[in-house]
């Protein structure tokens, strides 16, 4: 009973149990709203800083003086963060085999992720404040 040609169940429940069908779909949008996100704030960033160079510190400070400008480099830090922690979860997943080092990456990669947010976070803070 057990050969293709008499296995009564569907195709959902031959596979089911085999793997989880549910978090890939969840990571695939997160990236891709990061990725969206990003547009618009990337393209600020870049006209940002064409506009500052030359500039000397003090017109820097004065232009993330601005909330404006302190919350948008905020939002396009969190968000390039954000979608390249998503983006080499999936490098480190594929391409490291051994489960212990693959772990260790992972969590190396979010704690990364994690110092440099709260770095940019507080000197923002601090510019801003």
């Amino acid at each position: 009973m057990t050969s293709k040609g008499n296995d009564l169940r569907t195709p959902f429940a031959r596979a089911n149990g085999l793997g989880s069908a549910k978090s890939g779909t969840a990571h695939f949008w997160r990236q891709r709203m990061s990725a969206v996100a990003l547009i618009p704030l990337a393209i600020w960033f870049v006209v940002s800083a064409l506009t500052m160079v030359g500039a000397n510190l003090a017109e820097v400070l004065v232009f993330f003086d601005s909330p404006v400008n302190a919350i948008l480099m905020f939002l396009f830090l969190f968000a390039a963060l954000y979608h390249m922690t998503l983006g080499l979860q999936v490098v480190i997943e594929d391409y490291i085999h051994q489960e212990g080092i693959k772990l260790l990456v992972l969590m190396l990669n979010r704690f990364f992720a994690i110092a440099v947010g709260f770095a940019t976070a507080f000197a923002l803070l601090k510019i801003a404040l």
